[in-house]
């Protein structure tokens, strides 16, 4: 019987934002498989524990690791450790799609729809935050076939700032951007935008009325999700729905228990599980499965590296539902050459089903070896 003979982890330097961070897991046939779990500035923390974990998982075949290793909210690693776990679960899902040879989809359930829909993440890729800047990005984006764009334009904003002057600065910035945004792109595209947090209540609101021209699809992760905000959440549903906005959130929950939480509070019309940390690609698909028993839509948080893009795109495929993956737009080229095996490329704007021969993921080790591990800055939560 297959067994796991070796875990090894890989850091590649993206940017000055970015590091993508990769577990490799070789089978005792020699066959490898890939996970993502990039977490930007816990890279070290998470070499730590793939190597704290790592005794526990060599020796188990591919079925005992998907059934003895589950990722867990109240897990002492917190999310740096389900990140690890979900990791290891995308690469186990890989080696087991290579053994039956078959795309990972083909493990999780009947192919569902033929084209997954795409929306271009143009934040990183937009280094001039002026809103003719984020303009040009979007620009890029629609000439490569997209009509569905998210920007993440409050720099700088925390929930402590909302109320002063900077903090009004900040947002005002912000709403111009997306206002150009709007502009530029015409009626017909799709906006989205991503609070990162960065809100109180009261600006998130103000903010909400401020982008009432904007016509936004979605508003996205406007406040910390803890229990003590969902009173603030509900209110912030209700107003986002008396403008015809959807409200957005949940890429950082993990597992099928804390998003059953979720629906039952009533507190999203979208949530966005990410296959790096809410436990892997099957408990992304029984997740999936939850959201559309209670007419939550489903939409995969993606603004990571091409590993993430492939196994997010394995579940989008075989969902009862999806309304759309996202693409992290041309942060680096490296993101194009890194893979092997696959073809990542969109048309139109959309992703459909693998081909014949194009479904065992491998990556580029010279590639990953010569972009090494350097610190970058970790996300806003830390500041939250």
């Amino acid at each position: 019987m297959t067994t796991i003979a070796r875990i090894e982890s890989h850091v590649l330097h993206v940017s000055p934002k970015t590091n993508w961070w990769f577990l490799s897991v070789t089978d005792s046939s020699g066959a490898v498989g890939w996970g993502e779990g990039s977490l930007n500035g816990w890279e070290p923390m998470l070499d730590t524990v793939c190597q704290q974990w790592r005794s526990d998982w060599l020796g188990l075949n591919l079925d005992q690791a998907q059934q003895q290793v589950r990722a867990a909210p109240a897990s002492p690693g917190g999310l740096v450790g389900n990140t690890v776990v979900s990791a290891f679960l995308q690469a186990v899902l890989g080696l087991q799609a290579q053994h039956a040879a078959c795309a990972p989809h083909s493990l999780l359930g009947p192919v569902q729809r033929q084209v997954v829909p795409l929306y271009a993440n143009i934040n990183r890729a937009t280094t001039d935050r002026s809103p003719q800047g984020f303009v040009d990005t979007a620009l890029r984006a629609r000439a490569q076939g997209f009509e569905r764009f998210k920007a993440a334009p409050f720099d700088g904003l925390t929930p402590a700032l909302c109320g002063t002057a900077q903090g009004q600065a900040k947002i005002h910035h912000g709403v111009d951007c997306m206002l150009a945004l709007r502009d530029a792109l015409g009626p017909q595209a799709l906006l989205m935008v991503d609070c990162h947090w960065r809100f109180d209540e009261a600006g998130a609101l103000q903010t909400l009325r401020d982008l009432v021209p904007v016509n936004l699809h979605w508003f996205e992760c406007p406040l910390a999700e803890t229990h003590a905000h969902w009173p603030a959440m509900r209110r912030l549903r209700q107003a986002a729905k008396d403008q015809g906005v959807l409200l957005a959130a949940a890429e950082t929950q993990v597992g099928l228990a804390s998003f059953q939480t979720l629906f039952d509070e009533a507190l999203y019309d979208v949530v966005m599980p990410d296959v790096k940390y809410c436990g892997g690609p099957q408990e992304m698909f029984r997740i999936a499965q939850c959201a559309a028993e209670h007419g939550v839509a489903f939409s995969p948080h993606n603004p990571s590296g091409p590993v993430c893009t492939w196994h997010s795109w394995q579940v989008a495929l075989a969902a009862p539902e999806c309304a759309m993956l996202e693409l992290q737009f041309d942060e680096s080229p490296m993101y194009d050459s890194l893979t092997q095996g696959v073809d990542l490329q969109p048309q139109r704007g959309a992703l459909g089903v693998p081909q014949p021969g194009q479904h065992q993921l491998g990556l580029n080790l010279d590639l990953l070896q010569a972009h090494p591990y350097q610190a970058v800055p970790p996300g806003i939560e830390t500041l939250l």
